[in-house]
């Protein structure tokens, strides 16, 4: 039986301010400002927003000149608009997930860090990202990475606010290492990459932002996704906006934000300080600044990667490492081979992966009955 041609793809602007910003399930992923080919759409990186605007005047802020004349970018590289889970899996998999895949599709489970001491040390849970960025670009693989770093805040120096980043070098690939907590829409380097003429990119980001380049290439938006050719997801229940920092963690604990050195979640939310003292906050006192994005989001285990990482289970220093794709799988054996990276099966520590599925399944049970039901296959309350 012949294929059944796809009825043509008209949504824009409108549809996506509609069903996607304005009902909350916007994530803040920047997707649809890298793909408009207008420049029409904006960013706000600041506490209490971390969305897409309009920046046009003529139609309001719901509606686009550019969509009404048949322009569909921003919705073709929507990672939440429609049925996007499954158009992403028949990209990457060529199948849909199955029901007990709460997890997302992949090939392995294993645990790895970085033998370079130095990587190993700078980077987060045994600094396996920092090390794939690295030998990636030794290796011209990818010529240069979007991820994030800390603004320097003057005098102060650090700031710890995240901001999207371009590294190209070990060095700038290092001074990205460790995590942040706070969001940043990594994607927004890319203008740099661009600027510099960089053909082959990695993308590392929450699991909101790994799924913008699979559904940009099944929906064919264009050029926009062309020079993104490895992603690197982060395991993400939730990110925090950044006003914790004045309005939790100084104002209740007198922590200055420029005397932190290191940051992690392990049950709670631990903190370095400068002096060497070390905190830990309940968890709970910082879901109130749970950013607003993050509410909706069903995908915990950054089901659309190469290769998705997460610092949780009992070794402090592995990462657990989900293979999901070929790609993802030639670079990790590779670097196993060469001594880059040590390596240790992933039941090795079975509570790491149990405990994967279990934030997974939480995920997801915040995507909303009303949104596309595909995020929802798979929980116990689900109806079909």
């Amino acid at each position: 039986m012949a294929n059944q041609k796809q009825p043509r793809w008209t949504f824009q602007w409108k549809e996506l301010y509609e069903e996607v910003i304005d009902t909350g399930l916007c994530t803040g992923c920047a997707g649809c400002v890298i793909s408009c080919p207008h420049d029409v759409i904006g960013y706000e990186h600041a506490p209490g927003a971390y969305k897409p605007f309009h920046l046009e005047e003529e139609l309001g802020t719901d509606n686009c000149v550019h969509g009404e004349k048949g322009c569909t970018s921003c919705t073709r590289a929507c990672p939440r608009f429609r049925d996007w889970e499954t158009e992403a899996e028949m990209h990457l998999f060529d199948r849909h997930r199955k029901p007990e895949e709460l997890s997302g599709v992949y090939k392995d489970v294993l645990l790895t860090r970085a033998s370079d001491s130095t990587v190993h040390e700078l980077g987060q849970d045994g600094g396996l990202v920092s090390a794939i960025l690295i030998w990636c670009l030794d290796n011209g693989i990818i010529d240069g990475a979007l991820t994030s770093h800390l603004e320097n805040d003057g005098e102060n120096g650090n700031s710890w606010k995240a901001i999207p980043a371009l590294a190209t070098d070990k060095e700038s690939v290092l001074a990205g290492a460790g995590s942040r907590y706070t969001y940043s829409a990594n994607t927004l380097a890319i203008n740099e990459a661009r600027e510099k003429n960089l053909e082959s990119l990695a993308l590392v980001g929450m699991s909101c932002q790994t799924s913008i380049a699979p559904v940009m290439w099944n929906r064919k938006v264009g050029k926009a996704g062309k020079t993104i050719k490895l992603n690197i997801g982060l395991l993400c229940s939730k990110s925090f906006d950044d006003s914790i920092f004045e309005e939790l963690f100084w104002a209740k604990y007198r922590l200055p934000k420029e005397e932190m050195t290191k940051m992690n979640i392990k049950g709670v939310f631990q903190i370095w300080m400068k002096n060497g003292d070390y905190h830990e906050i309940n968890l709970k006192e910082c879901h109130a600044w749970t950013r607003e994005g993050c509410n909706h989001c069903p995908d915990f285990a950054a089901e659309h990667a190469d290769i998705s990482t997460g610092g949780i289970g009992k070794y402090n220093d592995w990462t657990l490492t989900v293979v999901r794709t070929e790609l993802g799988r030639q670079i990790i054996m590779r670097m196993l081979e060469e001594g880059i990276i040590e390596g240790r099966p992933g039941d090795s520590d079975p509570d790491a992966i149990e405990l994967m599925h279990k934030l997974a399944a939480k995920s997801r049970s915040r995507w909303p009955d009303w949104a596309n039901s595909s995020a929802r296959v798979g929980l116990p309350q689900y109806q079909g």
